[in-house]
C-alpha cells in the first residue's frame, strides 16, 4: 500500500474518531440535561459534589436494575 493510501486512511480514520467522540458527547449531555429535568432539579443547586452524588445514586439504580434482569 503507498504512503498517500495510508495517508488517506489514517485521515478517514481520525475523522471517524472525531465523529464518534462528538457523538458520545452529545449522548452524555442529553442525558444528563433529561435527568435534570426530569428530577425537577436546579441548575443553580449543582455544584460538582452534588453532580457527583447524583451521578453515583443513578449508576447504583441502573446497575441494581441491570441486575434484577
Amino acid at each position: 500500500m503507498s504512503q498517500s493510501n495510508l495517508e488517506k486512511q489514517e485521515a478517514k480514520l481520525k475523522q471517524l474518531n472525531q465523529k464518534i467522540k462528538a457523538e458520545k458527547i452529545k449522548i452524555e449531555q442529553r442525558l444528563g440535561k433529561q435527568i435534570i429535568s426530569q428530577a425537577n432539579l436546579d441548575y443553580a443547586n449543582l455544584s460538582n459534589d452534588n453532580i457527583k452524588s447524583l451521578s453515583k445514586k443513578v449508576s447504583k439504580f441502573l446497575k441494581e436494575k441491570s441486575v434484577d434482569h
